[in-house]
């Protein structure tokens, strides 16, 4: 993940890993970009110690422009309202947003998509609210909030779908 966003993050870069989870990949491009990480997400499960604030899954507590690059690794699909989720990573970023994201593009990939909902949610005992998005679904909200697609690739195709997408401010 580090080697493919390598020409959009400089070494020294501020980072925030929004929805870091076990905050084991924020660590790593940490390292790889000689980065100050910090993570945010709705509650506290890092494996690892990086700086970390709870976020409510409204409004992240920071100001505007307190990041270079906002990384947004596999969260968007677990988020109620997506499109407010990428208003506030615009909000905070002064650069780019990475954004990587399982696509239910095909029979298996929407497939796989379904079962990675159903079993996250079952294993944090939540409600099952996954809201995955076809590659033109994510380019349309993009759009109408401003970010401009500057890259994109696919990441995986079989048997599913994972999409790169490096945005900035249009």
């Amino acid at each position: 993940m580090c080697l493919a966003c390598e020409e959009f993050i400089k070494k020294g870069s501020a980072i925030l890993d929004l929805g870091c989870g076990s905050a084991i990949i924020g660590k790593e491009f940490q390292d790889f970009f000689q980065a100050e990480i910090v993570g945010v997400d709705i509650r506290d499960i890092r494996r690892i110690n990086i700086p970390f604030k709870l976020y409510d899954g409204k409004k992240l507590p920071f100001p505007e422009k307190s990041f270079d690059i906002v990384l947004i690794n596999y969260v968007l699909h677990h988020c109620q309202d997506p499109t407010a989720v990428l208003k506030e990573a615009k909000r905070v970023s002064r650069d780019k947003i990475i954004v990587f994201e399982d696509l239910p593009e095909g029979f298996l990939s929407e497939l796989i998509c379904r079962l990675h909902g159903l079993s996250y949610h079952l294993f944090r005992q939540q409600k099952n609210h996954s809201f995955f998005k076809t590659e033109n679904q994510w380019e349309k909200i993009f759009q109408e909030i401003g970010l401009k697609v500057i890259f994109k690739e696919r990441r995986h195709n079989f048997p599913y779908r994972k999409e790169l997408f490096v945005l900035m401010g249009a």
